[in-house]
Formats: C-alpha cells, sequence, structure tokens
C-alpha cells in the first residue's frame, strides 16, 4: 500500500506520505524479529539513518513552496505535470546565494541517499537483510530502497534545472557502486553479499539520473527487481537447505542437493553481471554508455561504473562457486538433511528468474525500445528535459564506438567472473595470499567495510549522541536541578521564617490573649464561693460603696 502510494501520487505531498509509509514498513520489517536485540537494533539504525535524510527532503518541500508561493499562491497543491510547466519561475531565483532549483534539489537529494542508501547515509541497508529473507528480498527489490530513484525520476524537471545537482547525484552514485561492491568482495554471509550488492546497483541507478538518463536509472531499478528478488528468495532457499546457517564458508557443492534454487540463483547472478543476454546487461550497460554519451557524463564516470561492474561479477561468482560448486563444508548432521526447497518457494524463483532473463529485452539500444517510449510522458515533462535526453541519443549515433564499449563491458565482467573461477574453483589463485597483500591492512579494511559503521559510533553515537547526551546530562543537574534545588532552599528558608512568624508573633498574640482569659478567670472565679455571708458582705460593701460614692460626689459639688 505505502509502496502504491508512493508510485501512484501525482504530487509531492502524497508522494511524501508513500515516502514515510514504505520507511516505516522498513523499520519493522527489519526489525520483525523484535525479542533479539540485534535485530531491533537494525530496525532502529535503518528508522533513525532515513530521519536524517527525510530531514533533508521536508526541507527541500518547504523551499520549493515557499518559492513557488512566493510568485504565486497555491503551488504546494499542483501535481507533478503542473509543477513542471511552472518550474520555470525557478530561473533567477536565490536563497542563500544559491540557485532556488539547486538548494531544492540537493535537499531532495539528501532524503534519496537516506531512502536509498547512498553514500554517506547508506549504512543502514546491509544491516536491512537482518529481517526474515523474503523481506531481504522485497526491501531491496521493490519501491522501498529504491524509492529515492523514482523520486529523482518523478521531478526530473527539477534536476533537470540544476546541472550542479546533477553532478553530486553522478558522483555519489558511482563512488557507492564503487566502495559498496569492493566491501562486497570480503562478506562471508551470503545475505550480506547481497545487501552490498544491492548498495552499488542502487548506485549504478544514481549514476543513470546523475547524467540526466532518467529512464536507464528506472529501466535498471525494473530489472534490478528481478534478478535481485531472485537473488535474495534464492539464499533463502539455501540457509532453508542449511538449516539456518548463513556463512559461506560452511556450504559448498549444494548444486546437486538444490537443483532448482542453484540454477535460478546462478542464471540471477549472470544478469546482475551484465552478462548478455541476461537483463541486467541491457540496463547496466545502457547506464554506462550514457554515462560517457551525456552531456552531463564524463569519461571518469564510466570508468568508475565498469570498475565496479567488473568487481560485481567478481564477487557475485564468488558468491557462486563458494555455495554451489566444490566439496561441501557442511557438519555431518547438516550435510544428512540438505534438501531442495517444497515448490511455494521455487515456483518465485522460476518466475522472477524468468523476468531476470527476458526483461531486458524490452530496451534493446537503436532497436526496440518500448519502455523508454513509456516513460516519455514523464520524463520529458518539462522543456529543459528535452536536451538532456537528445544529448544521450545524440551517442548512439556513434554505434561503433557503443558496440566497442558493450564488448569491453562484457569483456570487464568476463574477467571478473574469471578471477573468481580462478580463486574459488580452480584454485590456481589462492585467495588466503591475495588477502595478506601488503601485510593484509587492506583485506582488513574491506571486510571491516572501510571502518564506516566505527567511524559513525565514534563520531555521532558516541561523539556527537553519547557526548551530548552527558553535556544535557550535566545541564540537567547542574544547571535546571540548580535552580529547582535553589528555588527549594529559598522556599524551604522563607518557610522556616514564616513558621517562626507564625509560632512567635501570631501564635504568641493568640495564646497570650487566652493565657490573660485564663488568669482572669481563675482570679475572678474566687468570687463565686457558695458561701451565703461572704455574698452578703460584698452586697454590704457595694452598697457602702455606693453610699460612700455618692457622698463623695455631693460634697465635691
Amino acid at each position: 500500500f505505502a509502496m502504491l502510494t508512493l508510485v501512484l501520487a501525482d504530487n509531492l505531498l502524497l508522494m511524501f506520505v508513500g515516502w514515510e509509509g514504505v520507511g516505516f514498513c522498513s523499520w519493522g520489517l527489519i526489525g520483525f524479529w523484535h525479542k533479539d536485540p540485534a535485530n531491533a537494533r537494525a530496525g532502529n539504525k535503518a528508522f533513525i539513518v532515513n530521519r536524517i535524510g527525510d530531514f533533508g527532503f521536508v526541507l527541500g518541500m518547504f523551499l520549493l513552496f515557499w518559492a513557488l508561493d512566493a510568485y504565486q499562491p497555491g503551488y504546494a497543491t499542483l501535481t507533478f505535470r503542473e509543477l513542471a510547466q511552472r518550474a520555470h519561475v525557478l530561473e533567477g531565483m536565490t536563497f542563500w546565494g544559491w540557485p532556488v532549483a539547486t538548494l531544492v534539489t540537493l535537499l531532495l537529494f539528501v532524503g534519496a541517499t537516506g531512502k536509498s542508501a547512498q553514500i554517506p547515509l547508506y549504512v543502514w541497508l546491509p544491516d536491512a537483510m537482518a529481517g526474515p529473507t523474503p523481506v531481504s528480498a522485497l526491501i531491496h527489490a521493490a519501491t522501498m530502497v529504491t524509492a529515492g530513484v523514482y523520486m529523482i525520476g518523478r521531478t526530473n524537471f527539477l534536476f533537470s534545472m540544476a546541472p550542479f545537482t546533477l553532478g553530486v547525484v553522478a558522483t555519489i552514485g558511482v563512488l557507492t557502486a564503487l566502495m559498496a561492491a569492493t566491501i562486497g568482495t570480503a562478506q562471508n554471509d551470503i545475505k550480506k553479499v547481497l545487501a552490498y550488492s544491492t548498495v552499488s546497483q542502487l548506485g549504478f541507478m544514481f549514476l543513470a539520473m546523475g547524467v540526466g538518463a532518467y529512464a536507464a536509472g528506472i529501466f535498471h531499478l525494473m530489472t534490478h527487481a528481478f534478478f535481485k528478488a531472485c537473488l535474495f528468495l534464492g539464499s533463502g532457499s539455501v540457509i532453508h537447505a542449511m538449516g539456518g546457517e548463513q556463512d559461506m564458508r560452511k556450504m559448498g557443492g549444494l548444486r546437486k542437493h538444490l537443483p532448482a534454487t542453484s540454477t535460478t540463483f546462478i542464471f540471477a547472478t549472470l544478469a546482475i553481471c551484465g552478462v548478455p543476454p541476461f537483463s541486467g546487461f541491457f540496463s547496466k550497460d545502457e547506464i554506462l554508455w550514457q554515462a560517457l554519451s551525456s552531456p552531463h557524463g564524463s569519461p571518469l564516470l564510466h570508468f568508475g561504473g565498469l570498475v565496479a561492474a567488473g568487481f560485481t561479477a567478481f564477487y557475485m561468482f564468488r558468491q557462486v562457486f563458494l555455495v554451489f560448486f566444490g566439496e561441501c563444508r557442511a557438519d555431518e548432521h547438516t550435510q544428512h538433511h540438505l534438501h531442495e526447497s517444497p515448490w511455494q518457494m521455487t515456483v518465485p524463483l522460476w518466475i522472477l528468474m524468468g523476468g531476470a532473463v527476458v526483461m531486458g529485452l524490452l530496451w534493446i539500444p537503436n532497436v526496440w525500445t518500448p519502455f523508454e517510449h513509456w516513460l516519455d510522458p514523464v520524463m520529458g515533462m518539462h522543456p529543459d528535459v528535452a536536451p538532456v535526453l537528445a544529448g544521450a541519443h545524440e551517442g548512439h549515433q556513434d554505434f561503433a564506438l557503443e558496440m566497442a564499449l558493450m564488448v569491453l563491458s562484457v569483456a570487464v565482467a568476463g574477467i571478473g567472473i574469471g578471477v573468481a573461477w580462478l580463486m574459488y574453483s580452480r584454485g590456481t589463485i589462492s585467495p588466503d595470499r591475495v588477502s595478506a597483500l601488503g601485510g593484509g591492512w587492506l583485506y582488513r579494511t574491506v571486510f571491516n567495510k572501510y571502518y564506516v559503521d566505527e567511524a559513525y559510533e565514534l563520531l555521532f553515537v558516541r561523539g556527537v549522541g553519547i557526548g551530548t547526551a552527558r553535556v544535557l546530562a550535566w545541564f540537567d543537574a547542574h544547571v535546571i536541578d540548580g535552580i529547582v534545588n535553589g528555588a527549594a532552599a529559598v522556599g524551604r528558608g522563607v518557610g522556616w521564617l514564616i513558621g517562626r512568624f507564625d509560632q512567635g508573633v501570631v501564635d504568641g498574640a493568640v495564646n497570650g490573649v487566652a493565657d490573660g482569659t485564663y488568669v482572669a478567670g481563675r482570679s475572678l472565679r474566687r468570687l463565686q464561693s457558695g458561701a451565703i455571708t461572704a455574698y452578703l458582705y460584698v452586697i454590704a460593701a457595694g452598697v457602702l460603696g455606693g453610699v460612700f460614692l455618692y457622698w463623695s460626689l455631693a460634697v465635691a459639688s
């Protein structure tokens, strides 16, 4: 539902609803085994990293709507097509000295780096394999992790107005593809290898977006969905047969025990490696070609993508040889229970493998390109996009160069496959010796993923996160609590003074009146003795006193 909301949304605000929906689902699915702290942390990691990216996305939307509403109110509710038709109002507008179109697209791209796992916000996706394997297939293949690529394609009319942003997108894409591909060569967890391959393939998609080849990027998004889902579900079938084991070093020789799984896995691997005539060959080769021939491309971008493709072929066939060929390295109990998965698991593998084989035929350069034409209404919404697409197509006129580069890319993939075969099947090249080159520091660096997670842990978790928490805790304990405790001390002091005043003055006055009354009462009560003679004496004294007083007044007058 969230993915459909994302891709069917006809305006930026509704797209953001789907965008956040797929992020929420990713968090829940990755942390599915929530009783395991490691899985719960993986889900939280995805959530936190995506919050950072989405903060940029929201700022980009705010800036876009602010700029458009400054020109004419009501632009925030426009459809994508209406936005594309009016995007020209951004030309010449600046914010903090930057063109608004550039700032908006850079901020949107920050969101894309989080959602689609690009440098520097890619660290959550490799841990997404913590969820159940079908969930991993869903997250890595469908429009959840590829939402950033889709967003750029859908808003191409904005990105085409910002050449600087396109350069950033292409550079980040090719660097991510290279880094993730090299990390994949040293991983031993069958799902972790596929996770880093997803990061690398997303880098290829962003490379296409960065050179203005939006349709080619979406085409690779589509073909990648088939072979990546097939690979992840295939790894789940392997893990099922291995009794939950995911370490490829404890596998081997599974091809004879899992014929359906191994066949579909190998075919999907050929697709991701770009071997013709599988789908990955057509989509990845189109990206590499347009990385060179597009007005926004360059030989350096093409070379980086070519090297990443070579590494992809190497680590994917390393995985194939370690899992399905050679001698089985599992323990006797596991070997005794090896079996092919039931049809409920293998039928989806065959269907996805079929897509990985034939879907590339939807885009045969200069021959048959229905997929590209199908995207024309979206990719050509803005006049500024036309020169970009035209520039990308002009390169097709040099058919000989395109064919030569196609042969080169296939040769690079073949070299990667050959090296993997020599190292992990034939045994001609010793993996241990290669790992030990240069004292082993290069292998350790790649194996530990360039220590990026450790650097983030040190700088952001312990440095910024825990460090800030400690500063705030000190501030709370000494400043906030000091103010509160000081106010309490003042209150206690004032209360003590008021208590003393109440006891000494108020209570003293009240008690004095009471004591005086009591003393007077004790004195006067003696008059009430009960003796008649005493009363007669008092009456007589009173009468005599009255007579004496009267006589005194009379004499005085």
